[in-house]
């Protein structure tokens, strides 16, 4: 298996298993937990992790970017790729319906793809890719539609889950010139630290936490170390490097499989059924992701 290859593996396998965090996250809020609690937590643990592993390496800690201009893209990471993305995204649910919200969320490669042609002259986009990229959005919405063409528009909650999208778009489009200058270590525990830190004043809008002995119930403990240790923590450190060689587009492109692992993980777990509209999108999303991979016009 060739490098590139290992890295596109690399990146379907962070998205499946982004795509299977629905199962923990629910049981969490089952449990009383709210979406911002749990953001938290899976933020905090995973950066306390990151920073005790950054401070055993041979190298001197940096604590700081070289500039302020760095130190201040590193907090729009933190706010795009953390505490803005996760509560708009949960508090879209509160609002739309979860198929709205996943056809807006997991449209992001194809915002992305605009804005990194629009703002990075040097990264060459062709249309063979923008056009992969359109197949694999027509793929998503095949999968999460699921032969129900009706939407429930919801104003405030579609917008709220285009903010969402709109989040991790200008979050890839920062990865960029963050990864030309900083480690994958540094990048992803900066992201860790301004996301918890800019979710605080949503603490003080909606204060209350619930009682610390649900908390430490085997089930929520065990579901929140998977989430912080896993799905945060080595998943963003692992993105962010797999970012660095396969491109914004390219490695974007990934959230489309999200849909799929999602439903893939349900067949095997909950024994939900898998429909002609799933093998339909998944064949679309992945002959989209093949052409975005081709560099020729």
């Amino acid at each position: 298996m060739s490098g590139r290859a290992v890295y596109h593996v690399i990146a379907f396998v962070v998205v499946a298993i982004w795509g299977s965090t629905f199962v923990f996250t629910k049981l969490l809020l089952l449990n009383g937990l709210s979406p911002a609690l749990i953001f938290t937590l899976r933020f905090l643990i995973a950066y306390v992790l990151l920073a005790a592993f950054s401070l055993t390496q041979k190298k001197r800690h940096r604590w700081w970017a070289d500039s302020w201009r760095d130190e201040l893209r590193m907090v729009a990471l933190g706010v795009t790729g953390g505490s803005v993305y996760f509560l708009t995204e949960n508090e879209a649910l509160n609002y739309t319906t979860t198929t709205n919200t996943s056809l807006i969320v997991c449209s992001c490669p194809l915002v992305t793809t605009l804005l990194v042609r629009l703002f990075y002259k040097s990264q060459r986009i062709s249309n063979v890719q923008v056009v992969g990229s359109l197949l694999a959005l027509l793929g998503m919405a095949t999968v999460v539609l699921n032969g129900h063409f009706v939407l429930h528009l919801s104003p405030r909650g579609d917008a709220l889950a285009f903010a969402a999208c709109l989040c991790w778009a200008v979050y890839s489009l920062l990865m960029i010139r963050a990864n030309e200058r900083y480690d994958s270590v540094f990048i992803t525990r900066k992201v860790f630290f301004y996301g918890l830190v800019t979710i605080i004043p949503y603490y003080i809008l909606v204060p209350g936490l619930p009682p610390l002995d649900v908390l430490m119930r085997p089930q929520v403990l065990g579901n929140l170390l998977f989430l912080g240790c896993v799905a945060s923590m080595l998943c963003f450190l692992v993105w962010t490097w797999v970012m660095k060689q396969l491109g914004a587009v390219v490695a974007t492109n990934y959230v489309y499989v999200n849909p799929l692992s999602t439903i893939a993980f349900a067949w095997v777990m909950l024994g939900e059924p898998i429909t002609p509209f799933f093998l339909i999108g998944s064949a679309l999303i992945l002959f989209g992701m093949f052409l975005t991979e081709r560099r020729t016009q």
